[in-house]
């Protein structure tokens, strides 16, 4: 199969237990084949059943959700008809998307500050991810100037990172409940190469991987880029599927998980500790490598910073756990330092394969980044505190612009996680670009493209005033004159 288009129907074969009970509870009360084709499409669309998966027998089916086999028959066939199943006599019936669901075209990139029409500057909503702060970053630049001289004494490579950031990213989590070593950690230019690498190391092209369905749109392109298989574990609003994400794990034996447990990019979610342990002990049975991605993991707004999920596990319980991270949302983007924390010899490896593509990171950026690291328990309230504000100058735009938009207001993370009740996603966002709005489609986010087109991710990472008028471009756009087409265009890189 191509690379990047989920599960094959072979490997994954969904129970008529694990079906129903993703039904709501309206479809099971009174299960007419209306609203039961209905149900199971808003469930493919939103990513909790992935694509090619075989979807029970009729009759199996029809038992688990009380229902006539006819009624399951008649929702079965408005599938087929609708395009988003398809069936072959001896094979069962999987999932599929409609061919104008599917995505043409090539990928566009929406720079930050590209200007419209008239030298309109634009609003870029496709980046999540705050300014510098000034005073803190400028301290940092002054101290790095300060040992600049030192340090520029010898060549300046240094493959494993600066001693110093390593102690300091190794401390840090220590801190956190999570004892390292700073032979325990890489330094990498930033939290995308730091994933690149691991996926580089440890998968070949063909290999199993499991994510989470929407995850972040750049970890994605870069398992669709070494051609991996790509399996899913649902996040909707009410969390994870943990017991449909265990029976993945068992049944596909992935080489690779990749979680966002921390304020899930985009959907915001926090993983509960009974989930991570149980993740923990799922991928340690089937030998699968965890890859957890705390970029955000910082961003708590309305609750306590996490630990570090590898620390939940039991003394040696998390050998298989890799965990990344950077400053990029903390601080900023601009500063390409981020970092792995693993075992000291898969460290060694991990670095062997960087030297290999760009030899090592760049000195004058880490010495920048050894200062803001130190302070980061003093410059991150103010950060946090200026993005609640956000969040709620978003939220209130959008109840006064788009009162039938609906989202879930996320514990933490950078951006809020939109239904706009219709599968119109792409062609909002083509429309708004017009308007100088540039914004992440709900599909960027999804495991099998296609998914996700009732979303967008909006992120509150601008003032409120660049909010506010962006929310406004934006419904400007989804009530205008000629109806939004249910179809994707092509995707737009997002951050």
């Amino acid at each position: 199969m191509g690379h990047g288009q989920g599960v094959h129907m072979a490997d994954r074969t969904l129970g008529s237990r694990q079906l129903a009970a993703l039904l709501p509870a309206g479809v099971l009360a009174r299960p007419g084949y209306r609203a039961l084709a209905d149900a199971l499409r808003t469930l493919i669309l939103d990513g909790r059943i992935a694509l090619h998966v075989r979807l029970p027998a009729e009759r199996e089916l029809a038992g688990a959700v009380g229902a006539s086999r006819a009624t399951v028959t008649g929702a079965y066939d408005l599938l087929r008809e609708s395009g988003y199943v398809r069936s072959r006599r001896g094979s069962g019936t999987w999932t599929e998307l409609p061919e104008g669901h599917r995505p043409v075209g090539a990928h566009t990139l929406v720079a930050a500050g590209a200007h419209g029409a008239g030298g309109d500057p634009g609003i870029d909503l496709a980046i999540a991810a705050m300014g510098a702060p000034e005073e803190a970053l400028a301290d940092a630049l002054a101290r790095a100037a300060a040992r600049l001289p030192g340090a520029a004494r010898d060549p300046g490579y240094h493959p494993f990172g600066l001693p110093d950031l390593r102690t300091a990213v190794a401390e840090r989590f220590t801190r956190r409940g999570l004892p390292t070593r700073p032979e325990q950690i890489l330094v990498t230019s930033g939290a995308q190469q730091a994933f690149a690498l691991v996926v580089s190391l440890l998968c070949r092209p063909g290999d199993r991987v499991l994510t989470e369905n929407p995850t972040y749109a750049n970890a994605l392109d870069a398992l669709r880029h070494a051609r991996l298989r790509t399996g899913s574990i649902a996040v909707s609003d009410a969390g994870w599927d943990m017991e449909i994400a265990e029976s993945t794990l068992r049944q596909t034996v992935p080489r690779l998980a990749y979680a966002i447990p921390d304020f899930h990019n985009p959907t915001g979610a926090l993983m509960p500790p009974d989930q991570r342990q149980r993740l923990l002990a799922a991928t340690r049975t089937t030998g699968t490598w965890l890859v957890v991605d705390e970029t955000i993991a910082d961003i708590a707004l309305d609750v306590p910073p996490p630990p570090p999920l590898a620390s939940l596990a039991p003394r040696g319980g998390a050998d298989h756990v890799i965990t990344i991270g950077s400053l990029s949302k903390t601080h900023w983007g601009g500063l390409r330092v981020g970092w792995i924390r693993a075992g000291a010899k898969m460290v060694t490896e991990l670095t062997a394969v960087r030297v290999a593509a760009d030899m090592t990171g760049s000195v004058l950026d880490q010495l920048v980044a050894l200062p803001l690291m130190e302070g980061l328990d003093r410059t991150l309230p103010g950060r946090l505190a200026r993005l609640r504000t956000q969040r709620e100058a978003l939220v209130g735009s959008l109840q006064r612009h788009t009162p039938q938009w609906s989202w879930r207001l996320p514990p933490g993370g950078l951006s809020l996680w939109v239904d706009l009740g219709e599968p119109v996603s792409s062609a909002l966002t083509e429309r708004a670009a017009a308007a100088g709005v540039h914004i992440g489609r709900g599909a960027r986010f999804g495991v099998d493209p296609g998914t996700f087109e009732h979303r967008l991710r909006i992120p509150y990472t601008l003032p409120a005033d660049r909010l506010e008028e962006g929310v406004r471009r934006l419904a400007r756009a989804f009530h205008e004159g000629v109806p939004l087409a249910p179809a994707v265009q092509r995707p737009h890189w997002v951050a």
